[in-house]
């Protein structure tokens, strides 16, 4: 589907209430398969976007593209060809922090949303020294050139410990396609300034879609504090659910568990098929 001249690859399939899922960094849609599996299995349409940069979705060259309003835009442009009314709305990582985005400035096209790992935009700049060590990387991802020569020094080094994605070889190899290295960190520099580590925090308005956050104890990037304290700023609910024993890529290594959080969260919510 196209939102202005950006065209979104979106894979559809299932039946039954809509899902809409929406990936991080350095991901596509593809991070979604096993969770999909289990959803749709169930009696749930799943409906996954390679996001703008990404996979195989259209990648503008300039940062401005890249801003969280042009994102949500893409979002809600999904949402409305669709053709069925709000939709749950889920994400991880960047696709996190585009679902919060998304619920609190469309909340007309969200029932209820998901956010895994990465909590509310206030909730993540107010978490103090603790978030800011552990996001210490997004200062060399926001400067051009720089990023890109970090994640492929020496073979790719960083990528292949620090990252600790379960389909390293297979991220990398997408990352060197069609520009992706450059298109992904675009996210970065479009909407994480260096400024972000000693300006406010961000006044947005309170989500106002129940609201569920799935937080792992193996996380190295995010901290529980940014996800636990998501819940002030949600008008209409917040469930938080702490995942023992997994690291960041959840819809990787836990996709059963987080499929049955999902499913049990939308069924109390009134969204059941």
């Amino acid at each position: 589907m196209t939102h202005d001249d950006v065209e979104l690859f979106v894979r559809d399939v299932g039946e039954g209430p809509v899902v809409v899922l929406l990936h991080g960094w350095p991901d596509t849609s593809v991070l979604w398969d096993d969770v999909v599996a289990e959803l749709t299995a169930d009696g749930w349409r799943c409906v996954a976007v390679d996001l703008r940069g990404c996979g195989r979705s259209s990648k503008p060259a300039d940062v401005e593209r890249y801003a969280m309003r042009e994102l949500v835009g893409d979002v809600a442009a999904v949402i409305e060809a669709l053709d069925v009314g709000p939709v749950a709305l889920m994400g991880h990582d960047w696709g996190a922090n585009l679902t919060w985005a998304t619920s609190i400035f469309r909340p007309d096209l969200v029932s209820a949303m998901i956010a895994l790992s990465v909590g509310h935009p206030t909730a993540f700049r107010s978490a103090g020294l603790e978030q800011q060590l552990k996001s210490w990387y997004t200062l060399l991802f926001a400067h051009e050139g720089l990023g890109e020569a970090f994640l492929r020094k020496n073979d790719y080094e960083a990528m292949r410990t620090w990252l600790g994605h379960p389909r390293v070889d297979a991220i990398i190899d997408e990352l060197e396609r069609d520009g992706q290295m450059r298109t992904h960190l675009l996210w970065y520099r479009a909407n994480i300034p260096p400024s972000a580590f000693v300006d406010d925090p961000p006044r947005l308005a309170p989500v106002r879609v129940p609201a569920l956050g799935l937080w792992s104890s193996g996380d190295r990037a995010l901290s529980e504090r940014q996800m636990r304290d998501s819940g002030s700023y949600c008008a209409a609910g917040f469930e938080f659910v702490r995942l023992e024993g997994f690291a960041h890529w959840l819809p990787i290594e836990a996709p059963r568990e987080v499929a049955h959080e999902v499913k049990s969260f939308l069924r109390r919510r009134g969204i059941s098929r």
